[in-house]
């Protein structure tokens, strides 16, 4: 039992510990030191001006280099740094600024002309230069009034598979009650690209080369300067740009974009942004609206050599599989050992001589389970991982449309046998360490479809006769 003090004190704790959660310990840390090197700076320009008064010329070059170093270093190592978090930097990064190639031009012969009224005292090209310029003013005040009152939304398809075009819609609406938006262009969010930075690593120079086959009889430590490369991110769901003439006051413009995805995954679009070059085009000024959007991309069902290869085979067996219980005549056949002697066929025994069979359907019971025994990484190449992903993906869609009744098994899977939850297991699965799903596999009267990366051997007996395997390492 805590008593009320200990209990008060936890307390206390708490709340001052919630109260400097939010704080950025290094620019703190940043900022203390910069209070203190300026205190010491200043207090060496006041003791140079002393040393100065009192005549000692060694000691005020000392102070005075000491109080130019202290204010310097700060201004370097501290300044920048802390100018980046403020709320000033917000402001300016919610609208960007391009200068296009005809402002560039435009700006170069407003400085020619502003040389020339410098240089003869024209009041004429002093007005001209003016004008020039309050003309780069208008455009960029005209610009940022009519990307403040745009706003932008984003509809995408409910299912998407890879490898396959859907229609997506950008919206944009104009939120003024009476000024229109002219020369609006949606366009994927802007993102600041990191230049290929140089490291030097530690290194072993040796000689011959070890490449060439031959045992190196020189090791020394040395360094090399390895040039490392900026990650690219992902592009997105929308990759391409949406340009709108004209947006009425107070409507929505919708327009149809077409977007496409290579891989399965998850796609996130993390903002939009809207850019203008109106009204003359001296500057792209751009906007970026916080839009989070987030699609779960399906693997393909494509009918694949793989899928045309497979699909007869488990056709054939299932098919075998599911016949026998039903009402309706399905075929007649030679009896073999394992038949039931109450489905001899004695008229067509009789004319033909040898024992007859009947077989029946029971198309009500056409039940296949789809197990997708996920392998460890490294269990199986990529490439192979990747196409049993779309193979399972591809016969699951087609016995969905043989109004087959699925169910779904698989690692780490929580779904419904909705096969949408398949695909979205599908989508996101990576190779995972874990115990197989054929260890505790019951088995039932479904047919079960089994993709693994076990090996033959180690499969257990009793699903042979019920399931059709497909070996990822084959």
């Amino acid at each position: 039992m805590l008593s009320r003090d200990s209990t008060t004190t936890i307390g206390w704790r708490q709340n001052l510990a919630s109260l400097f959660t939010g704080v950025e310990r290094e620019a703190w840390i940043r900022f203390l030191i910069a209070i203190f090197g300026l205190v010491f700076a200043f207090a060496a320009a006041l003791l140079s001006t002393a040393a100065r008064e009192a005549g000692n010329l060694i000691a005020t070059i000392v102070l005075a280099s000491s109080s130019l170093l202290l204010a310097g270093i700060v201004g370097v190592a501290t300044v920048p740094y802390l100018a980046r978090r403020v709320a000033v930097r917000r402001v300016r990064d919610a609208l960007n600024y391009d200068v296009t190639r005809e402002g560039g031009v435009y700006l170069v012969f407003t400085l020619l002309v502003a040389i020339g009224a410098l240089n003869t005292g024209n009041n004429l090209l002093f007005l001209v230069v003016s004008a020039m310029l309050g003309a780069v003013l208008v455009s960029g005040v005209a610009s940022a009034i009519v990307l403040m009152g745009i706003e932008v939304g984003f509809e995408l398809p409910q299912h998407v598979f890879a490898k396959q075009s859907y229609t997506a819609t950008v919206a944009v609406k104009n939120r003024r009650l009476w000024v229109p938006a002219f020369s609006v262009s949606v366009v994927p969010p802007l993102r600041k690209t990191v230049k290929t930075q140089w490291h030097w690593r530690k290194s072993t120079f040796t000689y011959p080369k070890e490449e060439t086959g031959k045992k190196p009889w020189v090791r020394w430590p040395d360094l090399s300067l390895v040039r490392i490369k900026p990650s690219e991110e992902s592009a997105g769901i929308l990759r391409d740009r949406v340009y709108y003439p004209f947006i009425p006051a107070r409507q929505t413009t919708k327009t149809p974009v077409q977007v496409h995805f290579e891989q399965r995954g998850r796609v996130k679009q993390d903002g939009l942004s809207i850019s203008s070059r109106f009204p003359f085009s001296f500057l792209i000024k751009t906007r970026t609206v916080a839009l989070a959007r987030e699609v779960v991309v399906y693997p393909p069902i494509e009918q694949t050599e793989d899928f045309f290869e497979v699909l007869p085979m488990i056709t054939g067996e299932f098919e075998t599989y599911v016949r026998g219980r039903g009402d309706d005549l399905y075929r007649i056949r030679d009896y073999q050992p394992e038949d039931s002697a109450r489905h001899v066929d004695w008229k067509s025994t009789a004319k033909s001589g040898t024992l007859k069979v009947r077989e029946f359907t029971r198309e009500d019971e056409r039940k296949l389970r789809i197990v997708f025994d996920n392998p460890a990484p490294g269990a199986v190449k990529e490439s192979s991982y990747e196409r049993h992903i779309e193979l399972a993906a591809s016969l699951a869609w087609h016995f969905a449309g043989e109004q087959t009744e699925l169910m779904f098994v698989a690692p780490g899977y929580s779904g419904s046998d909705s096969i949408y939850d398949f695909f979205e297991y599908l989508a996101d699965v990576k190779p995972a360490t874990g115990e197989s799903v054929l260890d505790n596999l019951q088995v039932t009267d479904d047919y079960n479809l089994v993709f693994t990366a076990r090996p033959r051997g180690t499969v257990p007996t009793n699903l042979w006769q019920s399931s059709y395997f497909v070996f990822m390492n084959d």
